[in-house]
């Protein structure tokens, strides 16, 4: 049946390349068909089409059996392929039996989709009573296919170990076995299934289906003592049931593996003792917390996605494991290579012992760092100041208690630097999130020059137009005469597309007093926004009510012809309606503000803000019952929103 399920997984891998290609074209498509997607409904309430897919893909495994694994897994393909090209060099994937590696998927799995929901449902009213009530909603559409994948860097080394490693060391399916959170949701129920492998009275025992299993299910033995295969790992390849060359075996329906007692003369599957096991746990969990790092917020924590941390925890266990057979110089080998003999360790055991090394002080020193950042942010929560009181060319001291918060998580923050900065991170992630945290608590200090220079160095290093925006902060609270000014201009002449960039430099300019100059930028920034996306983006919105508000009479009438144009793209945006209204008011238009303000309250009925425009307008017109009543509906929902 290979060749059969080979088809139908390669057309899997072209149905998610089609997606990617459509997303592309159109620039909204379906959201992700991945089961992960629903730890948004979980801790959200939002009905992803992750989630109608994982729910459906566990009814079917309570019915047919854990068959998506084997059909429909994008992962088992990458298995099988490599398995395939080790076959071809001479090689055949060795399963690894571990009893309590294979709880790992399943703790998984309960972390992933059962513990969101009791934290919420059960936790959450005692220790946490703000949290925002779950109210389902549909989410099945996006515009942001990639927003939760992750990017090139992390999915192809994600492909090696979780692909070629994990079948290299730990079999066929290994990371199936040991590191796939899906696995531990379909285990467990597949054992409810009632569609199983079986067998008749013709079978002969002679083996052949379990020589060619590649789910390490020792399918002669189980059917000889059960009738039916109750593994947990069979995932209805059908291989076992085309190659027998009696026919005995077949898929049919009948009675479930929940509950069958387990035989007395079942072959026993683990290769370790308790102590090795724990041993062999205790390593995994070692890695798998060295990589992922769940242990509270932190603002540069260097972790991988949960499912490639899976991986390298089951494969560094296998490598650890290894490293000790060949230390006290038991005979050992992997596949045909032999790392110690004769109480003597060879050649390629030095270099097996070596790589483990290497691997082991770079999981260290991530751990280390990401507890070094978490102790960082952990100060860093207790330095609570606005940013116009940090970025100001006048900011004043600060408490003495939020000195200290500030120098505390600085030094650890430093901790977390590469080596040649003097921090001790090894292996250095981006450091974006660090060193905006360092350039505000320098800020904080009192300290701006050194809060220059790191931003300086930072956008030097990578020039992202979030960078770009911390730097003009910097430099602007500095003050030094026209420095600012020309720090802005060169940004928008070597990155014309930073338009969030230049709306805060539009701000800047009206703090400043400085109107038409703002509008001059704000006109670039709308420009340049329409130039590279083709639509009317929040830039343009953001100059029409620069118009309206701060223009002469003929820059509120060009205020509100733009925004006539985005009510065309939009004509439920309440604020679009609103601030039409705002312009006819100042082009002493009452009656066409009234009917502009009565849309936008139709649309948005508990808009105070709204309600201050309706007032307006009513008094502009001599209605004062009409402008009292709007006012007190103001003041009622600004009520509303106060903490009690």
């Amino acid at each position: 049946m290979s060749p059969r399920r080979f088809a139908v997984l390669i057309l899997v891998q072209l149905l998610m390349i089609g997606h990617l290609i459509q997303w592309l074209v159109v620039g909204v498509t379906l959201a992700p068909i991945e089961p992960s997607e629903s730890m948004e409904t979980i801790k959200h309430g939002a009905i992803t089409v992750g989630f109608i897919f994982f729910t459906v893909a566990i009814l079917s495994t309570a019915i047919l059996g854990r068959w998506f694994c084997g059909w429909g897994c994008h992962i088992v393909m990458l298995q099988d392929f490599c398995a395939s090209i080790l076959r071809r060099f001479g090689g055949r994937p060795k399963a690894f039996h571990s009893r309590f590696l294979r709880w790992i998927p399943l703790a998984l799995a309960v972390y992933m989709f059962v513990w969101p929901a009791v934290y919420r449902f059960a936790i959450a009213p005692f220790v946490q009573p703000d949290l925002m009530p779950t109210t389902l909603s549909w989410k099945l559409t996006t515009t942001d296919f990639w927003a939760t994948m992750p990017g090139w860097a992390m999915s192809i080394p994600f492909l090696l170990v979780c692909g070629f490693l994990a079948v290299w060391f730990l079999g066929q399916k290994g990371y199936c076995t040991y590191g796939c959170p899906y696995g531990g949701v379909f285990a467990p129920v597949e054992q409810a299934a009632i569609g199983r492998i079986r067998v008749t009275d013709a079978c002969e025992g002679c083996g052949h289906c379990t020589a060619v299993c590649t789910s390490n299910v020792r399918v002669h033995e189980e059917v000889a003592l059960y009738g039916m295969v109750v593994d947990q790992g069979c995932m209805k390849c059908m291989d076992c049931v085309s190659v027998c060359p009696k026919d005995a075996l077949y898929f049919g329906f009948g009675k479930p593996a929940l509950g069958v007692p387990v035989a007395q003369h079942a072959a026993k599957r683990c290769d370790f003792s308790i102590t090795a096991e724990i041993a062999i746990l205790a390593s995994a969990l070692f890695a798998f917390y060295a990589v992922y790092f769940p242990f509270g917020e932190s603002a540069g924590k260097a972790t991988v996605p949960l499912l490639f941390a899976s991986g390298i925890a089951a494969c560094f266990a296998f490598m650890l494991w290894k490293s000790w057979h060949i230390l006290s110089r038991a005979p050992t080998g992997f596949h045909r290579i032999s790392l110690a003999r004769a109480g003597r360790i060879q050649g390629a055991g030095y270099a097996w012992v070596a790589v483990t090394t290497v691997v082991l002080i770079g999981l260290a020193d991530a751990f280390v760092v990401n507890v070094c950042a978490w102790r960082a942010f952990r100060n860093d929560l207790q330095v609570q100041l606005s940013e116009s009181a940090v970025f100001s060319p006048h900011a004043q001291p600060v408490a003495h208690d939020t000195q200290v918060a500030a120098q505390d998580a600085l030094a650890w923050y430093e901790r977390t630097l590469p080596l040649n900065a003097g921090g001790i991170a090894i292996f250095s992630a981006s450091r974006n999130a660090i060193d905006f945290r360092r350039v505000w608590l320098h800020a904080v200090l009192g300290d701006l020059p050194a809060s220059l220079a790191i931003a300086q160095e930072s956008f030097a290093c990578d020039p992202q137009e979030s960078t770009a925006m911390l730097l003009g902060r910097v430099i602007r609270a500095i003050d030094r005469p026209g420095e600012a000014e020309r720090y802005y201009e060169s940004i928008s002449q070597s990155h014309p597309k930073f338009v969030t960039l230049a709306e805060e430099r539009v701000q800047w300019l009206v703090q400043e007093n400085r109107i038409e100059d703002a509008i001059v930028i704000a006109r670039a920034a709308a420009k340049e926004s329409v130039d590279s996306t083709g639509g009317a983006p929040l830039a343009q919105r953001r100059l029409s009510m620069l118009l309206i508000q701060q223009g002469n009479v003929a820059d509120v009438e060009e205020g509100i012809a733009l925004t006539r144009v985005s009510i065309l793209q939009e004509p439920r945006n309440a604020f679009a309606h609103g601030a039409i209204a705002m312009g006819q008011l100042r082009l002493r238009q009452p009656a066409l503000a009234l009917v502009a303000i009565t849309t936008a309250l139709e649309i948005a009925p508990d808009e105070a803000s709204f309600y201050d425009i309706l007032t307006e307008a009513c008094r502009a017109l001599n209605d004062d019952d009409g402008a009292k009543r709007a006012t007190i509906r103001a003041i009622e929902l600004r009520a509303k929103l106060q903490p009690h």
